[in-house]
């Protein structure tokens, strides 16, 4: 028997596993608050940049529609600010397997058109927790994936692993045109500027509805001198602040803005916070009916890390696979449940990462990020880290295996 599924949210993991689902035969529904021309004519939606395990779950769909067109993210560099605004750490880790950064808005839009192509059903409309009702009796299996809107609020904070309870900065976005390349650099990177006790600044190679462009993100320590965009709504006004900003605290990063960057388009800009949160995986209809959570709606990390859209793909190919294993048995509250285990699992290390790098970094973190300067190994399993954050698990966190995974670095360089 045909199993009908409904997707509330087109994001990341929706429209993923809502394709796998439709390839699958599956008769699949998704509701989405805009059409594909909507969401193409929008704002920018998030700061997404994609590593191997994660384009490698789109690539086995076929959805890997901008693998020629996207530009190769092969690199993560660091740089630190020392106290005089020159860098007093600067290096740049090689990623064994390239990421790549897509404007959501041409993804999702694609995804989309893609799926109603491909004869699954879109409901376009705002979406509440009475439409969810009215429409999931209707389903074997309701899974709501609309990131971390206020349908969000449907499942409980799980306190066990969510510690903090507020947001941990504050978020500000950039999509730009005329950004000038690093002079010693020969390979595209996602550039990480680490500012001590102020915030960050990322710089993502991406593309747009216009081009490759640059991505420039900025996240500021609530109440520092980065938590400044609160009340600007012009977009210009969001870039000048941005550049001020980067001229103040990035200098170096301020050099390659001086030949005129623009933003791409009038939908470049985007601020905000929101307290990084766990929740607990499914909710109740009024009609008895369970409902799962998926990816952002049920782990929504701080993006320091880069980690949502990553996250959002292992959630989506996770999902998949329980679907597929359950056959024609019913999708109860269990079966829920042990799903999004199986999901937990896979993103708790990049959740304790992510977690870990809202906090000021302890002694033997900063040691290691000041001695990848001098020993590429170290830079580069960093780097790698972004795309398995399991394995700070085993040289990262703790002081004793930090020492023990520098000491046999200078032993194998005897």
């Amino acid at each position: 028997m045909l199993r009908k599924i409904l997707i509330v949210g087109a994001g990341q993991a929706g429209l993923q596993l809502a394709l796998g689902l439709q390839a699958r035969g599956y008769e699949v529904t998704v509701m989405s608050d805009r059409t594909p021309d909507e969401i193409r004519a929008g704002d920018v939606m998030s700061t997404q940049c994609m590593f191997g395990t994660a384009l490698g779950h789109e690539r086995a769909l076929g959805l890997d529609l901008w693998d020629a067109t996207a530009p190769r993210v092969e690199g993560v560099g660091v740089s630190v600010a020392g106290p005089d605004g020159t860098r007093a750490v600067d290096w740049l880790g090689r990623l064994d397997a390239y990421g790549q950064s897509v404007d959501q808005r041409i993804k999702m839009a694609e995804w989309l058109d893609l799926f109603v192509a491909r004869g699954g059903g879109l409901v376009v409309h705002p979406v509440a927790v009475s439409d969810i009702e009215w429409y999931g009796g209707n389903f074997d299996l309701v899974l709501l994936a609309a990131g971390k809107g206020p349908l969000a609020g449907m499942f409980d904070r799980d306190s066990l692993r969510s510690p903090y309870e507020r947001p941990m900065r504050s978020l500000a976005v950039a999509y730009v045109h005329g950004l000038a390349p690093r002079p010693d650099r020969d390979t595209g990177a996602v550039q990480c500027n680490l500012i001590p006790g102020v915030g960050e600044l990322f710089v993502i190679p991406a593309l747009t509805l216009s081009g490759p462009c640059d991505i420039l993100f900025f996240e500021g320590v609530p109440g520092g001198p980065l938590d400044v965009f609160q009340g600007i709504r012009s977009p210009q006004g969001r870039l000048n602040l941005t550049l001020s900003l980067m001229r103040q605290y990035v200098p170096w990063e301020y050099e390659r803005t001086t030949t005129g960057v623009e933003l791409t388009d009038s939908g470049a800009t985007l601020c905000g916070r929101y307290a990084p949160t766990v929740r607990r995986p499914v909710a109740q209809l009024e009609c008895g009916a369970p409902v799962l959570g998926v990816a952002d709606v049920v782990v929504a990390n701080d993006p320091i890390t880069g980690q949502g859209s990553n996250n959002a793909a292992r959630c989506a190919a996770i999902y998949l696979s329980a679907i597929e294993e359950r056959g024609e048995r019913p999708f109860d509250r269990a079966w829920m449940e042990a799903t999004f285990e199986a999901y937990w699992s896979s993103v708790a290390p990049a959740t304790k990462w992510t977690n870990a790098m809202l906090s000021p970094p302890p002694p033997h973190v900063l040691d290691l990020i000041a001695a990848a300067q001098s020993r590429q190994p170290i830079a580069d399993r960093f780097a790698n880290g972004f795309d398995e954050p399991a394995d700070f698990e085993h040289w990262f966190f703790d002081p004793t295996k930090a020492a023990t995974y520098v000491t046999t670095l200078d032993g194998n360089d005897a």
